[in-house]
């Protein structure tokens, strides 16, 4: 059965958002504890994150100044930032809401849940020193309801737009935060040249918090049987075709998720299929040091086909009458 262009839009973008929160609510675990133990200046420790959701101006213009309070207020709580938690989970529950009879009672309860747990917490969270706790969850509410998607949704076209969105949204965002440590200019070394031992161990305290920003960690001490590396740490999330946060995992099961959509439509919409196969073909024979040291394909590049893909999808399935 067919879905109307509505009802795919919504499950995709349910994916997006949920998927969304749950990076948010880790990163910003990780950055603020990083910044407690950082010697640095404050602004210079939230930067990288902020520019991953547009930048420190709106921040600015809403708190007037940027310290570690407005820049957690800014990404857990406050629904003016269209990819704070809170604004996430609003708007997968919103998009939730017209699916109620469409998805499994679960889902929508598990949406509705999390929405009415973490949606009205304010800066007090910060007070009783309850950050993460807040972020642990919204972190465990996204992977519940993805958790509970797979146990109940029926693998149909619905199941592959929830997909297509929590895929597309992962690729994206691990592009992104390893974009903005390659060029964080507190990371001189950040491509493994030469530093004192001071600027080394701020250096993989740097490149720690990003595998933790995508609970790689653990997955990646067990791959590379080594100490932390740049190269092999952006090589890990880049290129492990078996860990579920990769890009190239991301971009193989996006694809996967494309095809069956496809089925449905058969032939409809080549574009999409080509450039998603596109992008994994670009994983697959891409050299770590070309993409770190800007040759094609740059981290900027990736980033934009994966925005084509996205934009692909919508004009095919969600712009049609």
């Amino acid at each position: 059965m067919l879905l109307l262009s509505r009802l795919a839009e919504n499950l995709y973008w349910i994916g997006r958002y949920m998927e969304r929160a749950e990076n948010t609510a880790r990163l910003l675990n990780v950055n603020y504890y990083a910044s407690l133990e950082s010697a640095g200046r404050v602004s210079e420790h939230w930067r990288p994150l902020l520019e991953l959701t547009g930048g420190e101006g709106p921040l600015l213009e809403r708190y007037g100044q940027l310290d570690t309070r407005s820049a957690t207020a800014w990404l857990a709580f406050d629904l003016e930032n269209p990819s704070s938690i809170a604004s996430s989970l609003a708007r997968a529950r919103q998009n939730a809401r017209g699916l109620r009879d469409r998805i499994p009672s679960e889902m929508w309860e598990a949406v509705n849940r999390s929405y009415l747990n973490l949606c009205f917490e304010t800066g007090d969270v910060m007070d009783r020193d309850g950050l993460y706790e807040y972020c642990v969850a919204a972190r465990e509410a996204a992977q519940f309801f993805f958790g509970i998607a797979f146990a109940t949704l029926p693998r149909d076209e619905g199941w592959s737009f929830l997909r297509s969105g929590q895929l597309l949204e992962r690729a994206d965002n691990t592009v992104r935060v390893l974009q903005a440590r390659v060029d964080s200019p507190q990371d001189p070394a950040a491509l493994g040249g030469p530093a004192d031992p001071t600027a080394r161990a701020l250096q993989e305290q740097q490149w720690v918090s990003v595998l933790k920003g995508a609970s790689a960690f653990e997955a990646y001490r067990k791959s590379a049987h080594s100490g932390i590396d740049p190269r092999g740490v952006a090589g890990f999330l880049l290129f492990d075709e078996y860990f579920p946060r990769s890009l190239r995992y991301s971009a193989e099961n996006l694809h996967d998720a494309l095809a069956q959509i496809d089925r449905h439509h058969p032939g409809a919409h080549p574009e999409i299929l080509r450039l998603s196969r596109w992008l994994v073909a670009r994983l697959q024979y891409a050299r770590i040091d070309d993409i770190l040291e800007r040759r094609s394909p740059s981290l900027p590049e990736l980033l934009i086909e994966i925005n084509r893909v996205g934009a692909a999808i919508d004009t095919a399935y969600f712009q049609q009458e």
